[in-house]
């Protein structure tokens, strides 16, 4: 177990259930980079990755 498992169990235990819009996750990157600029990078790579998931030609 990595981690960072432990952060998304407990996101998955306490708000599971909630729906969301991507808007609102945006918005809450952006205050969470605002507030930890130091984590400016990987959350623009998570950013990028979920916007990316369904491109067949972006592929790794």
């Amino acid at each position: 177990m990595y981690f960072t498992d432990r952060g998304i169990e407990e996101l998955e235990n306490r708000r599971g259930e909630e729906e969301v819009t991507l808007g609102w996750v945006a918005d809450q990157l952006r205050t969470f980079v605002d507030l930890n600029p130091d984590f400016e990078v990987p959350v623009e790579r998570l950013a990028t990755w979920l916007a990316r998931l369904d491109d067949e030609d972006d592929e790794e």
